[in-house]
């Protein structure tokens, strides 16, 4: 019985903890060069939208998992433009976009589905695939804790492809540059604002998948309500892990936890009765305690939030 409720724990930790992995990714891509999103939450929220309407239309979920990118780069398409071209305060602009992303999902929701806020529940084979399905005995503890998702694996493997690209080739140290010192970068002949634009790109495309794994496997729907918080828990983990692709899963995992811990002290059988209520503060208290131990202690790129204007002193 303690191997089964370990395993679905672990298990449930692993499927919080994607979204959270995808969209502190895209943290990590954009603040490395410079530009602080706060808007990753409505960017995850346009993802999600997208995710699961393409899905109920088409039955195609890697499809689906490709637009939801696509709608979450979109929008931070809009953030690089006012906050690289436009020099916009970047938390002011972030802001904007989790109001205008969130608004404009639940437009789209009420255009197509005959005014619902919610996406219809999308079927069991239009669902992002679990690649080991019937390969582990069933009901067993590897089949509880790896039967899971392919966008979990998927996202460990970015958390690899993220770290080799900032820290093993040209391209993630010129980002690197622009995000500590663009002046000097400028000098060298990168180009600061392409850099910018890609990386701010990256970070809502990054998100959008995040959203997509919430609404194509998790939830298997779209709901107003669905992305509640996860994008500011995904910024905090990308501040605790500093501003590292690593240090973002550990984070992530470690907030995945108490998501899965909080689901599991709320099964029926397990017989504590808390209220539904107090389990669901969990993560966001564990949120703000590592954030009040931990953000002092956490240095972000130099010029991380800073404005940059070619040729300026």
């Amino acid at each position: 019985m303690l191997s089964k409720n370990l395993a679905m724990i672990l298990s449930t930790t692993l499927m919080y903890s994607t979204p959270l992995i995808f969209t502190s990714l895209g943290g990590v891509f954009s603040e490395n060069a410079g530009v602080v999103n706060i808007g990753l939450e409505g960017m995850m929220t346009i993802g999600a939208f997208a995710g699961a309407a393409t899905a109920v239309f088409t039955g195609n979920p890697w499809l689906a998992f490709l637009v939801a990118g696509i709608a979450g780069g979109i929008f931070a398409l809009l953030h690089a433009i006012a906050t690289v071209k436009f020099n916009a305060d970047h938390v002011v602009s972030g802001i904007a976009i989790n109001f205008l992303a969130p608004g404009v999902a639940l437009f789209l929701c009420r255009r197509l589905f005959d005014g619902s806020t919610m996406t219809p529940s999308i079927d069991l084979g239009q669902k992002i695939p679990r690649p080991f399905n019937g390969i582990f005995a069933k009901g067993s503890f590897m089949d509880i804790v790896f039967n899971t998702y392919a966008t979990v694996y998927l996202a460990f493997i970015l958390v690899a492809v993220t770290w080799y690209i900032l820290y093993k080739t040209r391209l993630g140290l010129r980002i690197r540059a622009v995000g500590e010192h663009p002046k000097a970068a400028d000098t060298l002949g990168i180009n600061v604002y392409n850099i910018k634009y890609l990386c701010v790109i990256l970070s809502g495309i990054l998100a959008g998948f995040g959203g997509a794994s919430m609404s194509l496997a998790i939830v298997s729907s779209f709901r107003p309500t669905l992305i509640s918080g996860q994008g500011y828990i995904a910024l905090a983990a990308l501040i605790f892990g500093k501003w590292k692709p690593q240090g973002a899963m550990l984070a992530s995992l470690l907030f995945g936890a108490s998501t899965g811990l909080a689901i599991f002290l709320g099964n029926p059988e397990i017989g504590l009765n808390v209220s539904e209520n107090l389990l669901s503060m969990v993560p966001y208290i564990i949120t703000l305690v590592v954030l009040i131990l931990f953000v002092g202690k956490a240095n972000g790129p130099a010029a991380n939030g800073q404005p940059y204007e070619k040729g300026q002193r």
